[in-house]
């Protein structure tokens, strides 16, 4: 391809090879290629135009057996409202076989010190009517949502996905629980108001969490400064709890486990992660780690395989 990406086929195909069976992988939004030139609410085309282009073309150019980029999640500004369904229909025509749905992401904190530069992001954003008039528009195209944010926010999450229960919502790494800034050494009571949130989000049946993340860098577990990178029985022995709890809420139907890679890279390698993935699932029957591992994602994301 005539463009490379900052983490993409060879140092994909790498990691993919690295020991585990990977079939095929969902790209999620990172603010890749956007077009120029255009509308803004139209900018982000680009990258599922570029994506799309990546996902034809990475098995011829790596000789890997993955169907990288299965599945498409693109990012629609939704407090566009109504008008948001250009976006939503540019999106589909750009990659019409992958295209699966919406991420914007959301994460808010009062704290500057726990905020992402770069981001502006507004204080409730999720249950503001502009953004629920756009949120409102996926159902029509039968596209999904990746909901990124940080713990204290769960409980507005929990109230979107009652206001759209027709609407299918992914709730990426655990619900973004936080370690950093005002929130650093609290872990058990960062944990104890997590478990309480989550449980309001379990009650609807639309939402579907990714068993991951928890490896960057807001999370507070600084991995990422250590000299020698966590091995699994460190990431199960930190993390074991979060999986375990969403598990038993959720349900292994409802649960897919994730890599957030390249993210999760600067704490550890792919092939530990997954490591660890595997550690976890041992207590699980063979129908529960066939959803949590493969039938899930399928099955959320539409996945033709």
């Amino acid at each position: 391809v005539p463009w490379q990406p900052d983490y993409w086929q060879k140092e994909q195909a790498e990691d993919l090879a690295s020991g585990h069976n990977i079939v095929a992988t969902v790209f999620v939004e990172c603010g890749y290629r956007y077009d120029d030139g255009v509308p803004s609410g139209l900018r982000p085309v680009g990258e599922t135009r570029a994506i799309n282009s990546y996902a034809d073309s990475f098995q011829i150019s790596t000789g890997s057996a993955c169907k990288a980029a299965a599945g498409i999640v693109g990012f629609a500004e939704l407090t566009l409202g109504a008008e948001v369904e250009a976006t939503l229909e540019a999106h589909l025509a750009a990659a019409p076989a992958r295209f699966r749905g919406i991420r914007q992401i959301t994460p808010w904190d009062p704290s500057p010190e726990v905020r992402y530069p770069g981001f502006n992001i507004d204080e409730g954003l999720m249950l503001s009517p502009k953004f629920a008039e756009g949120f409102s528009r996926l159902k029509k195209f039968n596209l999904s949502f990746d909901a990124w944010l940080f713990h204290p926010q769960i409980p507005e999450l929990a109230e979107l996905a009652k206001r759209f229960p027709e609407t299918t919502i992914i709730l990426d790494h655990f619900g973004g629980p936080l370690g950093t800034g005002p929130y650093r050494g609290k872990q058990k009571e960062i944990f104890a108001q997590w478990k309480r949130d989550i449980s309001l989000v379990a009650q609807n049946p639309n939402v579907f969490v990714k068993l991951g993340g928890l490896a960057m860098e807001h999370a507070g577990f600084h991995w990422h400064e250590r000299a020698q990178p966590p091995t699994s029985d460190e990431l199960v022995a930190a993390c074991g709890d979060y999986y375990l709890q969403t598990i038993e809420l959720f349900g292994p139907e409802r649960c897919m486990f994730e890599a957030n890679f390249p993210v999760d890279k600067i704490s550890c390698s792919y092939r530990t992660l997954w490591n660890a993935h595997k550690k976890i699932a041992r207590r699980f029957n063979a129908a529960e780690q066939e959803a949590m591992f493969f039938g899930t994602a399928r099955n959320v994301y539409r996945l033709d395989l």
